[in-house]
């Protein structure tokens, strides 16, 4: 397993683990990344998906709540670039399925 690190003005502050690559982020992005953490559930997701790839109805019976909640929170942190998904063949149509994607975060408060 890897670790994805948050990291303010060069102090550890938090960790996740999940798998690839490592974001940089400053500004407006920061902001977006740290609103996206923010909320209990998606940091729930963060944890169940670092174990493997789970689709949407997995996670939302894991976490005891509706798949649309659980497809609303994964939108949000698909667009902060914390997750990604795609579709696979389920036994009763399409599911879509959910991984990291990154390994680290950093945060750039200042250059």
């Amino acid at each position: 397993m890897n670790s994805c690190q948050l990291t303010l003005k060069g102090e550890h502050v938090l960790t996740v683990e999940t798998s690839e690559e490592e974001l940089v982020v400053s500004d407006k992005k920061a902001v977006e990344i740290a609103k996206a953490i923010s909320s209990e559930t998606r940091w729930e997701i963060l944890k169940i998906i670092r174990e493997r790839k789970i689709d949407v109805s997995r996670i939302a019976e894991t976490l005891n709540q509706t798949e649309a909640n659980i497809s609303a929170q994964i939108k949000i942190l698909e667009k902060a670039g914390l997750i990604r998904s795609y579709y696979s063949p389920g036994q009763h149509g399409v599911k879509k399925v959910c991984e990291p994607a990154v390994k680290r975060v950093v945060i750039i408060i200042s250059d």
